[in-house]
């Protein structure tokens, strides 16, 4: 297996890194901030949940029009305007007085422009490295990932402590600007993946080949479903202690980390192929503990057990590579990464509405289920599906480039 170390000898990997790195700083700090500005204003878990995964709602709109660009678009110029586009956005929420509707606003258009993000991002990754260089490099990108919440979210909490709110989303959007020039200046100009022109025909195209197999289309529920359920009994952490969210989500961070880096790098590839639905359940079942309203020591704990699940999407990700024709990779590890965060943001949006309803533990239990119930009912579809065409077959796409 290609070694973490051998990874920053090659190029352009470490600049992608570190970009990546401070946006997901930013996107920490900021979204902390974010959640806990609107909180204070408006006194809603719906509103406060929203603003803090307020951009994935976006992304189901962006993924059925944009995404095409994923492997149409020249991939710095791409990465260095989203994160140019993030600076701006985050400086604008940050401008006192300015109304939730228009916070929204700028939400809204800010996940339009990360559904584009993803697969830009992805894509290049996999260009960039060798075939079994893929899973590693994405392991150490959700490695950092990790980190960079933990760190993010404590220092976050710190700040919030010291300085306002507003303050923390122009350091925010600092990151974006640095992330901005790391990505600009490191990369080479690279051309598109694919000719052609990104539009919502080629988008809708590609996006219905990829849905089109019974064993991708299951591969794409288990990464979407289950995962964003989970995030929404995340995004109730404020709502149900905001004086310990900075604490759960770092703690969460922190088991994420653990279970990247033992699917990434410990486990040998026959043995983690099987894990996807035990680390599924893993990462939901502690969270019913929540009903309970148990104490904070306890919370911690389950919290961070939990995120060690999140391991599952490396297992996902290395099966829907193994479906894919090499010159779809960009576009679908895009629809793959809105498809995540748009039902992370529903399921915000859902956990929020069940919390203001009832209570922020019977908001988490709910989705902690449901999560739990879809992953049971996908690995039972997923055992009576055929065996899925090789994606070494090439498909024919209007537009796309002749397969790698």
């Amino acid at each position: 297996m290609t070694s973490y170390r051998s990874l920053f000898r090659t190029p352009e990997f470490t600049p992608l890194f570190l970009g990546a790195a401070a946006q997901t700083a930013a996107g920490t700090v900021g979204g902390l901030a974010l959640g806990t500005l609107v909180y204070r204003a408006t006194g809603s878990p719906l509103l406060s949940a929203v603003s803090i995964f307020g951009p994935s709602l976006a992304q189901v709109l962006g993924a059925t029009v944009l995404l095409s660009g994923a492997d149409r678009l020249p991939p710095r110029t791409a990465l260095s305007a989203i994160a140019l586009a993030f600076a701006a956005g985050t400086a604008l929420q940050a401008v006192p007085g300015l109304p939730v509707g228009a916070v929204f606003a700028v939400l809204l258009m800010l996940g339009l422009v990360a559904s584009l993000g993803g697969g830009v991002r992805w894509g290049l990754l996999n260009e960039i490295l060798t075939k079994d260089g893929y899973l590693p490099g994405r392991s150490l990108f959700n490695m950092m990932s990790g980190l960079m919440q933990i760190a993010g979210f404590a220092t976050g909490g710190a700040l919030l402590a010291a300085l306002s709110p507003r303050v923390c989303l122009l350091l925010s959007a600092a990151l974006y600007l640095t992330a901005a020039l790391a990505l600009r200046l490191g990369l080479t100009a690279r051309p598109p993946r694919t000719a052609g022109r990104p539009s919502a025909a080629a988008t809708w195209r590609t996006n219905a080949l990829l849905w089109s197999e019974r064993s991708r289309r299951l591969t794409y529920l288990g990464l979407w479903i289950p995962n964003g359920m989970v995030v929404g009994c995340e995004s109730l952490y404020v709502s149900y202690d905001a004086h310990a969210a900075g604490t759960l989500f770092a703690c969460g961070a922190l088991g994420m980390f653990a279970g990247d880096v033992t699917v990434g790098r410990l486990l040998p590839p026959r043995v983690r192929r099987n894990l996807a639905t035990p680390l599924l359940l893993v990462l939901a079942a502690p969270y019913l503990l929540f009903s309970a309203h148990p104490p904070l020591p306890v919370a911690v704990v389950c919290v961070t057990l939990a995120s060690v699940g999140f391991g599952a999407s490396l297992v996902q990700q290395e099966r829907l590579m193994e479906l894919t024709p090499g010159e779809l990779a960009g576009q679908a590890l895009g629809l793959h990464s809105s498809g995540m965060l748009t039902m992370q943001g529903v399921s915000a949006a859902v956990a929020g509405a069940v919390a203001q309803l009832t209570t922020p533990e019977t908001g988490m239990t709910a989705m902690a289920a449901g999560s739990v119930a879809v992953t049971l009912v996908l690995a039972a579809a997923g055992r009576r599906a055929p065996r899925p065409v090789s994606a070494a077959t090439p498909t024919a796409v209007e537009g796309s480039a002749q397969p790698r």
